[in-house]
Formats: structure tokens, sequence, C-alpha cells
């Protein structure tokens, strides 16, 4: 465990939970003042995080609530900038812009990316910017990535769900289509 994270999540709430509950002394050297340079990503968390084709994102509104949003695409959607940067093309799903809003009025955010056939994770806490600068974009879309109109079918599901077929394939009608946080860790 990472002495960044747990000096953001081992909050003095959290630590008293600990200690009622006997886990403290586990996690006492996690949040000891020695600064340690772990909050970079390096080449396993980069691998790991590169392979991924799914994360967890969750953003706070402007009233302190949580809001935890899916976020994907093809293994490799999310891009390691730099040690402590990640970023991802975030496209438009259903237009609630919910976490959009929320990152414009708090820039936390929590990624958890999973890798559930190994029972792995990682989580990364920082703060997030939304950049709009085309190269950036294009990078992040991939290569040969191109804009186009597609054609958007609606197939209504059983309890009000729904499908969307995209050029003969199915894809969930909230799959990501347009913004982009940058999560910086920290």
């Amino acid at each position: 465990m990472s002495s960044a994270y747990a000096r953001i999540a081992f909050t003095s709430a959290v630590r008293a939970e600990q200690r009622r509950r006997g886990s403290d002394s586990l996690y006492a050297q996690a949040i000891s003042d020695t600064p340690v340079p772990d909050a970079l990503l390096g080449a396993r968390e980069t691998a790991f995080l590169q392979t991924r084709d799914g994360i967890f994102q969750a953003t706070v509104s402007e009233d302190g609530w949580p809001y935890v949003q899916f976020r994907g695409g093809a293994p490799g959607f999310l891009k390691v900038i730099d040690p402590q940067t990640v970023a991802y093309a975030d496209y438009t799903g259903n237009r609630q812009y919910i976490s959009t809003g929320n990152l414009r009025g708090n820039d936390r955010v929590a990624i958890t990316a999973m890798d559930f056939a190994r029972a792995k994770r990682l989580k990364l806490l920082g703060r997030a910017a939304i950049g709009e600068d085309p190269a950036l974009i294009a990078h992040l879309q991939g290569e040969g990535a191109r804009r186009r109109r597609l054609s958007r079918r609606h197939h209504q599901l059983p309890h009000g769900r729904q499908r969307r077929v995209v050029d003969g394939r199915r894809r969930h009608p909230h799959r990501p289509r347009r913004l982009i946080p940058l999560p910086q860790t920290h």
C-alpha cells in the first residue's frame, strides 16, 4: 500500500475506527511521516492500468455526495502520460454530465482499476483536469481513430434498460463518447 494513498484515505475518523477494531498497528507504517516516493506510477502499475478495459471513477458533487461511474473502452484506452498522470478519452454517454459537472466544481477523483480474473486492483486518488486539446484527444483516442457519425438504433430490454446497436455492434447506451478527465495521482 502506498503511503501517499494511506495519508489521504486514513483520515482521523478512519484511524479511530482502525484503533477501535484493532487493525491500526497493521497500517501504522503506511502513514509514517517518513517521505516515500510512492505516489509515482512505476512500470508494474503502468502495465496494469494500460491493459484494463474499464475503470470505476468516483467524483464528488458540490453538495458533497459521491458519484461512481464506469468508464471503459478497448484495453489501452487508459494512458499513463507520466508517473503522476493518467488520461483517457471520456466520450458523451447519456448526456447527464454528472461526472464532468462534478469535476468542474471539485477536482478530486478516485479511480479503481480492476483485474477481476486475477482478483487484483489498483486505486488512484488525485485531482482531475478536463482537457480539450485536439492533439491530446487524438492521442487518447488511439491510432487510426476518426470522427464519424454512427447510425444508432435503441432496443428496449427488460426492466427499462436499453441496448444501442452501432454499426451492427451492440453497445451499452451509456458508453462514454466525448470529454477528457486527466486524473493526476498524488
